[in-house]
């Protein structure tokens, strides 16, 4: 569960942005980050699966966040990242934006996603952190990445 992932007393993140808001995930799901590089289409897979690419012999999807969240398309840049993680022994690529900064969180500093996006909450949304003036979208990867459709990306 990806509240587990904020759970403790102090969480490390890797924040991003998309588009103009800045978004967090645990490090501990984060393998590595990637510059933009070729992503190979596979036909008759969902919008926000952008395709495949090879990482040292590995082949495994990469996932447009910003369509996956719903948000305006805007062009890859040199900014352009592609974030790795590792959720249920899957390897997953994340295009955002851009990666800014490494950063540790309090628990104190984080609202429960119910508080900030209603009583049905978002399910892409575990809470949003609190750091000096910023505000940090904290992402459930459970629910982006696996939500309904484990077995398309499974399957990549």
């Amino acid at each position: 569960m990806e509240q587990a992932a904020y759970a403790g007393e102090e969480s490390q993140l890797v924040v991003f942005k998309l588009d103009k808001e800045e978004y967090g995930i645990s490090i501990l799901q984060v393998q590595e980050i990637k510059r933009m590089t070729d992503i190979t289409r596979v036909p008759h897979t969902p919008d926000y699966i952008k395709g495949v690419i090879n990482l040292r012999g590995s082949v495994l999807p990469v996932l447009d966040l910003k369509k996956r969240l719903g948000l305006p398309n805007g062009e890859y840049t040199d900014n352009t990242r592609i974030i790795i993680v590792n959720l249920h022994d899957m390897a997953v690529g994340l295009i955002v934006d851009g990666v800014s900064e490494v950063t540790a969180m309090g628990t104190e500093q984080i609202e429960s996603s119910q508080s900030v996006a209603g009583v049905n909450g978002s399910s892409f949304i575990s809470g949003v952190g609190k750091l000096d003036n910023r505000l940090l979208i904290l992402l459930n990867l459970d629910t982006i990445i696996i939500g309904g459709q484990e077995e398309k990306v499974a399957s990549l």
